[in-house]
């Protein structure tokens, strides 16, 4: 017998068809809906049912069903309510899972769809409490319990409800009286539980006193002589010592004796014995109750009859009843949609393999079509329909980039046209600097290949944490660390990279030192050589030629791929690409092979000596290859101590469940973030990445979760865009100092706003996806007509001419300059191409060209130059100092001489003695003190100059950077 939705109760029926949740009261064994407003509030004699509908990335809805009792509900209501969750179950499809919720032991899960708490009230509809709000304020005591999500029961549900006996040590109370509210924390409670119970305290607030009242905090241990505590002990008759052991006494649930898995037949339990736990021994035509001691568990076979399944959730509540565990929870899942609890508790789970959905329509005749050979272009969704459903990088495509390749204890700076261009056989370190909200962002990461050694993986991840480490003493720098492997980059890392390219073999000496010593052939790419560069992505400004074996085997009819060899370079379409496929081609060949004569080949047209090349025609695949996808995120709080990870889910968690004081891990399937609290132990925080590797080996999910997956170390306070994206953020709460109890009570006692009050997080700067620049446009700066040429990542006129005097001709930036130039600057670089605002005298400019390199105007910018002009700018970086400075002389030597010449004659000159500021024979008063370099000669400004710049690189390097970055402040 199935069971529809039309077969339900009236009130059910055309539930869960949305996101959301829906509650409904049992009053005389029927459900009765209970109006949003009311949601939350439940009372001690009443039953409730409560189905939680969430939509999930690819659209489909998952359905979780709870059934709450209350602690003086009937035994009758609760077998009915049961009854009615299978019934329920069964009308939305059978996947849902089922939770049975008792008063004071509720799933946390359950309770995170209520926060901050449920506080149930006394009545029920069985009682005829008409629930009429009392005129006169009582006064009540709240004990709160959990450190992620609070569990509150009131003092008059005890046996001595309001006395002193009640308060203890280990627990977080709130006294609720009419004109303020106390909160009583223990002197053994932590930081994360007083910061939780805060929580209760404004919904008490917001809900019994209408958001009017006063707040007080006391601590345990503060005596009478404190206000606040003097007026919360004299409610209990004034101070006294509290006992050590709490007065309390919590039901206690009976311990497991060890996993007994029964099957139910008739209504009836059948043990099963067995030596393990083993997924083969439940059968698809049976019921079956694990009972796990603190949880019972009703397992469901597909092939079962709804009143087969009705049986199962009876005998379950009557050995609830048998028992002395009447408070233990139930779960109830149906076969191949087990949770991972559940899943957990078996020896062996073989793993879920991802089903192909079927082929229909268009698509089912293009496949075959294609198989014999028949061009199906325009039958199928291209590539291109697919890019829209890219995931956002949420970063800023316009920063500035730095790379190093390692070879074994050092770093390797790479040109800015290398920059890109990594080898399977290395591990590369990489840093990227970009404008923030307020500061600068920079993304500090490691890229381990898939062939390089083990020894320079480590020695990677060590010299990238100690860099992020030097870095932390630098002003307005936001940072994070980043761990990649070679085929599992996220969006971020090709964004950054933009035109990506992966060459096989590797240029360290421990890479060849491990060829030699395994005898394993040298594949490092040659580029006279023979070479296939399959060739992917989803727009000019992330896209990736990856060097694959050299046989035919390796095409695919849904990419494009670049051959090269015997001086001959063939370009391949497969019939499933789109015209934007065929357009990032062209792009990479401009990197790969550029100026160069190319054969193009399509697919079922190609010529004799492409398929000599890849060593004869052979069958090769015609699916896409699929990437992992993105999931539903999961944050866990973390637990590490002697090397082993203890994690808690926080269910429906929002940034108010990242505590300070912890490690908090959130797993998106294709990425993981490990976010570390200011507030954490620092003998922890250099275990941040061990954290999440060993995350990543346990699998808490059973998601199936690689090794390789990326991880991100985020600190409080510098939560990138592509972190925050997953919650409502304020950076105003990452910016307050405290512990997490601190900054709660500040923002309580400020009116419910943040004392430090920052602005909104800056829009990061996409790149469009959807389509591709005309050709006869200037092309994008990831894309140059030579791989000599620099790439420009939004540095300032001004600023290159002022970092120009602080680094070596030739390396880049550590920094990305702020976008808009200071009106400091503008009067240092006259010749800025920003406009200026600000008056400056045509003698200090005149004094000042030396600093300025020649630079062509807007008309004459690289992105206009010939081939060859082009060609001679990017290798303009490479000359010495010294001719770079002579340079500047002889472009500026004219119009400085005719500036001086017209300036001296309206200014009078002093010597450099009498300009100081503690000079014994000042110049006259009337001169301007605020441009006392104005009244230099000419030659001894320029000496005077020459000596700064040369004491500059005296000084140590911390010293320069330093002053590089107040440079770069101003």
């Amino acid at each position: 017998m199935t069971f529809s939705m039309r077969d339900l109760d009236e009130a059910l029926q055309g539930c869960g068809q949305k996101s959301g949740i829906e509650i409904w009261r049992i009053e005389n064994f029927k459900p009765v809906t209970v109006p949003k407003e009311s949601h939350g509030k439940f009372f001690t004699g009443d039953s409730y049912i409560v189905l939680k509908t969430a939509a999930s990335r690819s659209g489909s809805l998952h359905h979780d069903i709870h059934y709450w009792l209350g602690k003086d509900s009937s035994q009758d209501e609760a077998g009915a309510v049961a009854i009615m969750t299978v019934e329920l179950d069964s009308a939305l499809g059978g996947r849902a899972v089922q939770y049975r919720e008792v008063q004071g032991h509720e799933t946390e899960k359950f309770l995170s769809y209520f926060k901050p708490c449920i506080i149930p009230q006394e009545g029920g509809v069985a009682s005829g409490f008409n629930h009429v709000k009392p005129e006169k304020h009582q006064t009540r005591l709240y004990i709160c319990k959990g450190k992620h999500v609070v569990r509150v029961k009131e003092a008059s549900q005890l046996t001595v409800p309001f006395a002193r006996s009640t308060l203890n040590h280990d627990d977080v109370f709130i006294l609720d009286t009419e004109s303020k509210i106390f909160q009583f924390s223990g002197s053994n409670s932590s930081i994360q539980e007083r910061a939780k119970a805060l929580e209760v305290v404004q919904y008490i607030k917001d809900t019994y006193h209408d958001g009017k009242c006063d707040i007080a905090a006391v601590e345990d241990g503060r005596l009478m002589a404190d206000t606040e505590a003097g007026e919360f002990w004299g409610l209990f008759g004034g101070f006294a010592p509290l006992p050590k052991k709490s007065a309390l006494r919590d039901h206690q649930t009976a311990e497991s004796d060890g996993l007994k898995l029964s099957s139910v037949e008739k209504g009836q339990t059948k043990p099963i014995e067995a030596e393990s736990l083993q997924k083969e021994l439940l059968d698809t035509n049976k019921c079956y109750i694990l009972d796990c001691g603190l949880e019972l568990f009703v397992w469901k076979g597909r092939q079962t009859s709804i009143d087969q399944r009705k049986s199962a959730s009876k005998a379950a509540e009557e050995l609830f009843r048998s028992s002395v565990r009447p408070k233990s929870n139930l779960v109830s899942v149906m076969e191949g949609f087990e949770t991972v609890m559940f899943r957990s508790k078996f020896d062996s789970w073989p793993a879920t393999s991802a089903v192909a959905e079927p082929q229909h329509g268009r698509g089912k005749v293009a496949a075959l079509l294609q198989r014999r050979g028949v061009n199906v272009q325009g039958l199928v969704k291209t590539s291109s329909s697919s890019s829209k459903d890219e995931p956002k990088p949420y970063i800023d495509g316009t920063g500035n980039l730095q790379v190093w390749r390692i070879n074994r204890e050092e770093k390797i700076p790479l040109e800015a046209a290398e920059q890109s261009k990594f080898y399977s056989g290395d591990c590369y370190i990489f840093q990227y600097s970009y404008p923030g909200e307020d500061r600068e962002e920079s993304l500090v990461g490691t890229w381990l290949g898939k062939q390089s050694v083990e020894e320079e993986r480590a020695s990677a991840i060590s010299m990238a944490s100690k860099m992020v480490e030097s870095m932390k003493f630098m002003p307005a720098q936001g940072l994070l660390l980043a761990r990649i492997y070679e085929g599992k980059e996220p969006i971020q890392f090709f964004v950054i990279m933009q035109s990506f390219i992966t060459f096989k073999g590797g240029l360290s000496d421990a890479f060849k030192k491990y060829i030699v010593e395994n005898e394993v052939p040298d594949s490092t790419y040659d580029a006279e050589g023979v070479a296939l560069f399959r060739v992917q992505g989803s727009g000019p400004e992330n896209m990736q030629a990856i060097q694959i074996e050299a046989v035919s085997t390796g095409l695919n009819s849904y990419y494009c791929y670049i051959l090269h060899g015997d001086s001959t370079v063939f370009t391949w379409r497969g019939n499933l690409t789109s015209s934007d496929d065929q357009e990032l081609m062209e792009r990479m060949l401009d990197l790969i092979k550029p100026n160069e004569n190319t054969k193009a080949q399509k697919e079922g047209s190609e010529s004799e000596q492409f398929w000599k090349l890849l060593g004869g025609k052979s069958e090769y695949p015609s699916q896409k290859i699929k990437k992992d996808g993105e999931s539903d995120p999961h944050l866990f709080s973390c637990t590490f101590s002697n090397e082993n990870l203890k994690v808690t889910e926080i269910f429906n968690f929002t940034q108010d469940d990242l505590m300070t004081e912890d490690i908090f891990i959130l797993d998106c399937h294709t990425e993981i973030f490990v976010w570390v609290g200011q507030q954490v132990d620092p003998k922890k925080k250099p275990k941040s990445l061990a954290i999440g590797e060993k995350f990543l080996k346990h699998d808490f999910l059973l998601e199936n979760l690689a090794s390789e997956t990326p991880i991100y170390i985020v600190t409080e306070g510098n939560e990138p865009p592509f972190f925050t994206r997953f919650f409502t953020w304020d950076s105003s709460k990452s910016a307050m100092h405290g512990n997490s109890f601190q900054k709660k009570l500040a923002i309580l006692t400020n009116k419910g706003k943040p004392l430090v009050d920052k602005p909104k997080r800056r829009v990061p700067v996409y790149s469009s996806r959807s389509s591709f620049p005309d050709k006869s446009q200037p092309r994008s700066r990831s894309m140059t007509s030579t791989p000599d040429r620099a790439r420009v990542r939004g540095r300032s006129p001004a600023f290159n001419a002022l970092a120009a005097n602080f680094e070596n001709i030739g390396t880049r930036n550590q920094s990305t300059p702020p976008p808009m130039v200071s009106p400091l600057v503008r009067k240092l670089y006259p010749k800025s191409l920003a406009p200026d605002l600000t008056p400056r005298s045509a003698a200090f400019a005149a004094r000042t060209a030396l600093f300025e390199k020649s630079r062509p105007t807007p008309q004459e910018t690289p992105s206009s130059l010939g081939p060859a002009e082009a060609t001679n700018e990017a290798e303009a970086p490479k000359t010495t100092e010294d001719e770079s400075m002579s340079s500047i002389r002889e472009d500026s030597k004219e119009e400085e001489e005719e500036e001086a010449e017209e300036e001296g004659s309206s200014l009078p000159t002093f010597p450099y003695e009498r300009l100081k500021t503690d000079s014994e024979d000042p110049p006259p008063s009337d001169i301007d003190l605020r441009r006392r370099e104005a009244y230099m000669s000419s030659a001894e400004f320029k000496e005077k100059l020459e000596m700064t710049k040369s004491e500059f690189y005296k000084l140590p390097k911390w010293k320069q950077n330093k002053l590089k970055m107040a440079v770069h402040l101003f």
